[in-house]
C-alpha cells in the first residue's frame, strides 16, 4: 500500500514494531517518575517557545489559559518518543540474547508487570 505514495521500498517488520511498543508501555508504565519529570520539562519548554511568538503582554495573557492546556497536551503526546526509543533498544536487546521468538513474549510479561507496579504505586498513594 505504501508502495503507490512512496518511490522506494520500505520494509517494516511487525515483529520489531510490536515488541518495541510493547516495552515502551512496560517502560511507560513502570517509570512513572521519569514520565511525569518529561512531562513537566516539556510542558515548560513549549510554554516558554509559545512565549517568544508574542510580542504584546496583553495578547498574550488574553489566551494563556488555552494555550497553556494545550502545551500540557502536546507534552504529554510528546512524552511517549523517548519512551519509544527505549523500547525499541530494549526490543533489540532481548532479539539479540533471546532470539526473535522471545522478543514479543518478553515484551508481554514486561507490560504485565509494569501495569502491577503502576497499580500497586497508586493505591499506595490514596
Amino acid at each position: 500500500m505504501l508502495d503507490a505514495f512512496l518511490p522506494f521500498s520500505l520494509k517494516l517488520d511487525p515483529i520489531a514494531i510490536a515488541g518495541s511498543c510493547l516495552w515502551s508501555l512496560a517502560l511507560y508504565l513502570g517509570l512513572s517518575s521519569a514520565r511525569e519529570w518529561i512531562i513537566e520539562k516539556l510542558d515548560r519548554w513549549f510554554n516558554f517557545a509559545e512565549r517568544s511568538l508574542y510580542t504584546s503582554v496583553e495578547e498574550f495573557e488574553k489566551t494563556r489559559r488555552a494555550r497553556e492546556s494545550q502545551n500540557a497536551f502536546y507534552a504529554s503526546l510528546f512524552s511517549i518518543v523517548p519512551f519509544l526509543t527505549l523500547g525499541g533498544l530494549c526490543n533489540w536487546g532481548v532479539e539479540i540474547g533471546l532470539g526473535r521468538s522471545w522478543a514479543v513474549s518478553v515484551g508481554i510479561l514486561a507490560c504485565i508487570a509494569g501495569g502491577v507496579y503502576e497499580l500497586g504505586r497508586r493505591d499506595g498513594l490514596g
